[in-house]
């Protein structure tokens, strides 16, 4: 098996690259995972410019020789870059499984609404830098390689599954990259956004047209919220009032998010 990560958004640094090569060649031997070098380029916030970062998923992507590609990062840009690849992808890409989370998705999305492979939200390459030594890139290779159920957000019950940090989820609704999400279990996390910041983008969710027909929604970790005072609601609260509002049940917390404990939900079916 060959897995290829590529940096739609943000770059990763060659030690951590390597970590990872050497984390999977002990716990998967059978295993080659092949860094693209447009992972260590730097264009201000970026893995390269939006050409270079495009250009390096569609080599990888299109490459029939991969199985799969593991997003390196998230961070901010691959929205930037949808309209260019996606008109370019071919047969070969279309039997790969695509796996990251936060700002990868934009792909995720994006590829999941024109079923072009198969979509993961999980773990990336950048996570081998927890302190949880390697259990989180180990949830992401043991799904790849094996489709290991033990990886799995433990409340999966059999019905289609979405997951997407609320900031991009947010940003695609109104556009043709968000995914037809009808009979799926929508799984939500944040991280870094005030709780105020959380109820507005809960807000457009509650609200989009484009979502009606959800079998329900789920709330995973919301890590690192800055301070801003008391809100006076809980998350609980906030989500089973947007979900109200968008006629679909809360069906309560996920263990998916930016953080050691972010397990993998297959868009889909699994």
């Amino acid at each position: 098996m060959r897995i290829g990560i590529v940096a739609p958004a943000r770059a990763i640094t060659p030690e951590a690259a390597a970590r990872v090569q050497a984390f999977a060649a002990i716990t998967f031997p059978q295993v080659d995972v092949v860094v693209h070098p447009q992972c260590f380029l730097e264009a201000g916030h970026f893995a390269g410019t939006d050409a270079e970062r495009g250009a390096a998923f569609l080599e990888f992507a299109n490459d029939p020789g991969f199985d799969a590609i593991w997003f390196a990062r998230g961070g901010y840009g691959s929205n930037r870059i949808l309209g260019t690849v996606l008109p370019q992808l071919n047969r070969a890409a279309a039997a790969k499984t695509y796996l990251g989370y936060s700002d990868m998705g934009f792909l995720l999305g994006a590829l999941y609404a024109r079923r072009i492979g198969r979509q993961v939200h999980g773990p990336m390459p950048i996570d081998v830098g927890r302190s949880d030594g390697g259990a989180s890139v180990g949830r992401a290779l043991a799904w790849l390689v094996n489709r290991d159920a033990h990886v799995l957000e433990p409340n999966l019950d059999g019905r289609p599954a979405a997951a997407f940090n609320l900031a991009i989820l947010e940003a695609l609704v109104g556009t043709p990259w968000l995914p037809d999400l009808t009979d799926h279990v929508l799984y939500v996390e944040e991280v870094s956004e005030a709780i105020y910041r959380i109820d507005r983008m809960m807000f457009t969710v509650g609200n989009a047209t484009q979502l009606h027909g959800l079998a329900g929604i789920r709330l995973g970790q919301v890590t690192d919220v800055p301070e801003n005072g008391e809100f006076g609601e809980t998350l609980e609260a906030i989500m089973t009032r947007w979900a109200g509002v968008l006629g679909v049940p809360y069906l309560g917390r996920a263990e998916i998010g930016h953080a050691a404990g972010n397990m993998v939900v297959p868009f889909g079916a699994g």
